[in-house]
């Protein structure tokens, strides 16, 4: 055994070093200076509101919920917040998980059955493409947002299976938005059942704050939706939302459901007040796209590669892997919390910095920021 383990550690230790010599290491550090990496873009983690909620649900209800929730670990709590969800984005029901990672697992490993096909947006997330392989349908990967392309796909396709098409509304990681409209017209005209995840858009799109298939007005159009309330809602965990029929299937089926320990109980409080401040306080969802089109027009006008109009998540890609780290590090002693997102996050050669934009960025600090990004940058990034 110590041999085994020997040779394993020799291993492991070869990849690390391959990992570190291709600037591809990583670390996990704390959160320290000017917020400018994280999703909490209305600013709700650390509301009042929210942990005092938070804060006396756990006295009532204890930290942990014991088991599954098909044991002991269900709460009246966890199925009063679902059914609010599901009113709220307009759905018939609701299924709370505990992760956005464990409800794409949930939706494309369980109705993905062999003899269908699914149609995938080739950067979707990699909890996306991990629901994907554990599905059984066939693969069409179609290249990023491409509707020429998908269409292509989806009128050579003539199997007798279901066809589902799977996309982000909001890409994590470019922050461009998927042309919804669109995908919805095309699914209706081949009887392909849309899935949209909705993780970086809920909380910030629609006129209630549910996000961008609200603002396309197409969300009679989608099969499911998995909406995050670890973002902009300032919790954890995340919702698939969809047909009544749908949502029981999940409950029979979905392994990241039956064979997880449920979340903590109080974290549905947290989610309860979530959604009273998003319906009592818009203005925090126009004060973001204000704050956003500001930044993004200095980064514009400074010669950088940006589009003026466009979402939270602003990608600046450098390519270069140590580039990308020595820049977030500058930063980063400048007093501005950005990070590094390299490969596997994002395609090779697409090592970028990823600004995220959030509601406690004031004009003074956004010209600073820019001011000392061009200095990290130097002219190598110019229009």
């Amino acid at each position: 055994m110590p041999q085994t383990q020997a040779a394993l550690e020799r291993r492991v230790r070869s990849r690390l070093q391959r990992l570190q010599a291709e600037g591809l290491r990583r670390s996990v550090r704390p959160p320290t200076g000017v917020d400018l990496c994280s999703n909490d873009y209305l600013q709700l983690a650390a509301d009042p509101r929210l942990k005092q909620r938070m804060a006396a649900a756990v006295m009532q209800l204890g930290c942990g919920s014991t088991g599954s929730r098909l044991l002991r670990g269900e709460r009246a709590e966890f199925s009063a917040i679902e059914q609010r969800f599901a009113h709220w984005v307009g759905a018939e029901s609701a299924l709370y998980f505990s992760t956005g990672y464990a409800a794409n697992l949930a939706m494309l490993s369980t109705f993905l059955e062999e003899g269908d096909t699914v149609f995938f947006d080739r950067l979707n997330h990699a909890s996306l493409i991990d629901g994907m392989r554990l599905g059984k349908a066939n693969k069409k990967i179609f290249p990023h947002t491409d509707l020429d392309a998908l269409r292509r796909l989806l009128h050579a396709e003539h199997g007798a299976g279901q066809k589902y098409l799977v996309t982000e509304s909001l890409f994590s990681m470019d922050g461009d938005i998927a042309p919804l409209r669109a995908y919805a017209a095309l699914c209706r005209e081949t009887g392909t059942a849309l899935i949209v995840d909705e993780a970086h858009a809920v909380g910030v799109y629609g006129a209630r704050g549910t996000g961008l298939l609200e603002e396309a007005g197409i969300a009679e159009d989608v099969f499911l939706t998995m909406r995050s309330a670890g973002k902009a809602l300032g919790a954890s965990g995340a919702f698939v939302s969809g047909p009544a029929w749908a949502i029981e299937y999940l409950v029979q089926r979905a392994r990241t459901f039956l064979f997880s320990t449920a979340p903590p109980p109080a974290i549905a409080a947290a989610i309860d007040a979530a959604l009273d401040i998003l319906a009592a306080e818009p203005e925090r969802r126009a004060r973001l796209h204000a704050v956003t089109a500001h930044l993004r027009e200095l980064l514009a006008n400074a010669g950088l590669p940006v589009e003026r109009d466009g979402s939270q998540i602003v990608p600046i890609v450098l390519g270069d892997n140590a580039r990308a780290v020595q820049v977030a590090e500058d930063l980063q002693t400048e007093g501005f919390d950005v990070r590094a997102i390299r490969p596997p996050t994002v395609p090779e050669g697409t090592a970028r910095l990823r600004f995220s934009v959030n509601t406690a960025l004031d004009a003074a600090t956004v010209q600073r920021f820019v001011a000392c990004l061009q200095v990290a940058l130097g002219c190598e990034v110019q229009a």
